[in-house]
């Protein structure tokens, strides 16, 4: 929207802010999608190209009889999907976020829009 785009009064200078707060948000949500791809890139090739993790020759448990914890010799797997789901969540978050700025805009343009047909008809009828 551009400057001669504006309406008379509040309104407009209001959506104009929700505009740009929106517009900040899409592009910072943007960013955020492009990071959390690039590092889930990453991870997979990491995954990928890490060795097997050797199999304990005890069966499980350590010289001295105790047995292993579940991920003794176990690569990031489980540290990758629980950060899987954690970005997975933030990203939740931030479609939500978009939801609702995207709900604010439409409310107030049907505001602007409202208070233009009213001054429209006000001035028709002091015309009269």
């Amino acid at each position: 929207m551009s400057g001669n785009d504006r309406h008379d009064g509040d309104g407009g200078g209001a959506e104009l802010r929700s505009f740009r707060e929106l517009e900040s948000l899409v592009r910072n949500l943007g960013e955020e999608l492009a990071t959390f791809r690039r590092r889930a890139i990453a991870a997979e090739t990491q995954l990928e190209e890490a060795p097997a993790p050797p199999q304990p020759k005890t069966g499980g448990r350590t010289s001295g009889g105790a047995r292993l914890p579940a991920s003794a010799g176990v690569g990031r797997g489980p540290d990758l999907e629980a950060e899987t789901e954690a970005l997975r969540a933030h990203l939740a978050g931030a479609a939500e976020r978009v939801r609702q700025m995207l709900d604010r805009v439409r409310f107030l343009r049907q505001q602007v829009q409202l208070q233009a047909a009213g001054a429209g008809v006000a001035s028709a009828r002091t015309r009269s």
